[in-house]
């Protein structure tokens, strides 16, 4: 493979621009409905926001109380984050007097069963969906299905890849391609610890998260605990952890690896998983199966190798048939002090963290150096503001900050050079701001979060309920009557397109499971 400075060259004598600037992006941003009190919210899924199964733009993930806002694929950040915003606005305007709660760390919840499992009506597909929340319920519980994150869908310009498959005398093929792909993820896997760092938001939780379990966090008041050089709680042992899992080590090798071990994972039964069974005394289903994982995205990983399937086809056999196609980034909080949770410089910095991750060198990774990049994401999102923090560097302990440092310093001439295609100075500014936090923790959103809960005397949930409010103000702007009507008429689609799904002629449920299982 050619030279990170290999690429930079090869780049900037490109005779066609689009190798850097045609970077496709879409964002999936999760945030709970709560009330005024900053109480989970009881209500269904808001009719006028159309069918949470079928809406393309706006779902709800785990909870029927928690919605999901998916954008469709732009060319630029600064679309995405108009459309994001649009897309809160409009959902403000059905809500009531309920809010969106801007934090990743759940709000006040009253015990397992406040936390309403998603519906998504009486199709076939739908009570998959449903079902497979049930099972969820039953292995981890329903509080920790309730954390809320940003995930980050990202693929490579066409060009980039041909020029890059050039430069090593071959073609971009599906192989080409895939290897291109998989050299980004285990990159992300060494040094995605910098963006927990710099973007880590959820370094305090309510006390009613916990609700008995044990922990080594602090007390802030009689309602918040907190982690006083805690990056990202979310990203923690207290968040999607499984231990049923903790022996799939996968760190992205070769593609098939991947289908393999989670292809396994698909058909292991776990003795815990059969005690439960697959559906209770009464006949109601409790899981989809009683095997390691229900379905592949059962599987908790902070970046997955994706491709858009065929129809009826399964994750696991789209990439088999095609390869990769884009990659999903899943270790992103959700920024509370930002109205819709994340914005255009943020989405600036790991585009070109990413695609620095795509240029540079990335041999495999064998199983001592997958264990090591488990524990440095463990440090940076416990003790990342940590002064004097040391990671498990290449060739022994190193300090984080100047580690990080020196990343970014290999960055900055690839910011310059996308800045120069898109005739902009905005990316390596967005870069100049991460320095900043480097030479300063207190500028992180994480130490941001605990100052402000410091100088408001507020607990997490008194912090975060006043930025739901404020943020409410901000997106209450009423949209153009031509928006408001496209949306409304997003709605009604997708609430006459469950219908006809409920109304078509279909097999059992349990025939349908039984097929989708066996695929």
């Amino acid at each position: 493979m050619a030279s990170y400075n290999a690429h930079l060259e090869a780049l900037s004598s490109a005779r066609n621009p689009a190798a850097l600037v045609r970077l496709q992006r879409g964002i999936e941003k999760e945030g709970l409905r709560c009330d005024a009190e900053g109480v989970i919210a009881q209500t269904p899924h808001p009719k006028g926001l159309g069918s949470a199964l079928t809406h393309p733009s706006i779902t709800t993930d785990y909870s029927e109380s928690l919605l999901e806002f998916i954008t469709p694929v732009f060319g630029s950040a600064l679309e995405a984050q108009a459309y994001l915003e649009v897309a809160h606005r409009f959902t403000y305007s059905q809500l009531g007097s309920e809010l969106i709660w801007p934090s990743s760390m759940p709000c006040i919840l009253h015990g397992e069963l406040s936390v309403p499992i998603a519906e998504y009506g009486t199709s076939n597909i739908g009570k998959l969906k449903h079902v497979y929340r049930h099972g969820l319920w039953h292995r981890y519980g329903r509080i920790m299905q309730c954390i809320s994150g940003i995930h980050y869908n990202i693929s490579l310009p066409q060009e980039l890849l041909e020029l890059l498959a050039n430069q090593q005398g071959t073609t971009a093929n599906m192989e080409f391609v895939t290897d291109t792909y998989l050299g980004l993820i285990r990159n992300f896997r060494r040094y995605g610890w910098l963006l927990i760092y710099l973007f880590g938001s959820s370094p305090a939780v309510c006390k009613t998260f916990l609700d008995g379990r044990e922990h080594s966090l602090d007390e802030f008041d009689e309602h918040t605990l907190y982690g006083p050089y805690a990056t990202s709680l979310r990203m923690s042992g207290l968040g999607y952890q499984s231990n049923a899992q903790a022996g799939l080590r996968i760190c992205h090798n070769t593609l098939d690896n991947y289908i393999a071990t989670l292809g396994r994972a698909l058909r292991i039964p776990v003795p815990e998983y059969e005690a439960i069974g697959v559906r209770d005394e009464s006949g109601e289903y409790n899981q989809l199966s009683t095997n390691l994982l229900q379905i592949e995205n059962e599987y908790y990983s902070s970046i997955r190798p994706k491709r858009v399937g065929l129809s009826g086809e399964k994750p696991l056999q789209s990439l088999a048939r095609a390869g990769i196609e884009y990659i999903e980034i899943r270790s992103t909080d959700v920024n509370p002090f930002l109205p819709t949770g994340m914005n255009v410089e943020q989405m600036l910095f790991m585009d070109l963290f990413l695609l620095w991750c795509a240029l540079i060198p990335s041999p495999l990774i064998d199983d001592e150096e997958c264990d090591q990049t488990i524990r440095n994401q463990s440090l940076v999102v416990n003790e990342g503001r940590r002064p004097g923090l040391m990671l498990e560097g290449e060739n022994g302990p190193v300090n984080m900050i100047a580690w990080a440092r020196s990343l970014l310093d290999q960055m900055r001439p690839l910011a310059q050079l996308m800045d120069k295609e898109m005739h902009s100075g905005a990316t390596e500014a967005s870069l100049n701001q991460q320095w900043l936090k480097l030479a300063d923790s207190s500028l992180t959103p994480s130490a941001q979060v605990l100052r402000r809960m410091r100088e408001t005397g507020k607990g997490f949930v008194g912090l975060t309920l006043d930025l739901a409010r404020q943020h409410r103000r901000t997106l209450s702007d009423p949209l153009s009557e031509s928006a408001r009507r496209h949306w409304r008429e997003k709605a009604e689609k997708s609430l006459n397109e469950q219908t006809l799904l409920e109304t078509e002629v279909t097999v059992p449920f349990a025939e349908y499971l039984a097929a989708y299982v066996s695929r």
